[in-house]
């Protein structure tokens, strides 16, 4: 996953601050962490085909984090301790997940979830 971003600096110290993902590589215009097997990379708009940001009130995309139940509200007291603006607090959904949104620096729509069907 590549996340096109404005203000790389902003996003790689948020992404590094909140979610301590480890880096796996940097460079001038972008930033990979491994996410367990995953890689989430950030990239500096640069090319002309990368279009302009969708903006912080239109989120571009939202990725969602799956942890086990008691998590997502640890999540959401680490989130918050850590002064992140919080979305939707946890609550369990009537689709069987317990959730907490948040956003990004640049609008992307964040969720934490678990499977919490009974």
């Amino acid at each position: 996953m590549i996340l096109l971003c404005d203000n790389l600096d902003r996003m790689k110290a948020f992404y590094r601050d909140v979610f301590a993902f480890p880096v796996a590589s940097e460079s001038a215009t972008g930033l990979t962490f491994r996410v367990g097997s995953l890689f989430l990379g950030l990239r500096k708009r640069t090319r002309a085909y990368d279009g302009p940001s969708a903006g912080i009130g239109s989120p571009g995309v939202q990725l969602a984090f799956l942890v086990s139940p008691p998590e997502v509200d640890w999540c959401h007291n680490q989130l918050v301790d850590k002064g992140v603006t919080i979305l939707d607090a946890p609550n369990d959904q009537p689709w069987g997940h317990r959730t907490v949104y948040f956003a990004d620096p640049e609008g992307n729509l964040l969720e934490i979830y678990a499977e919490v069907r009974s």
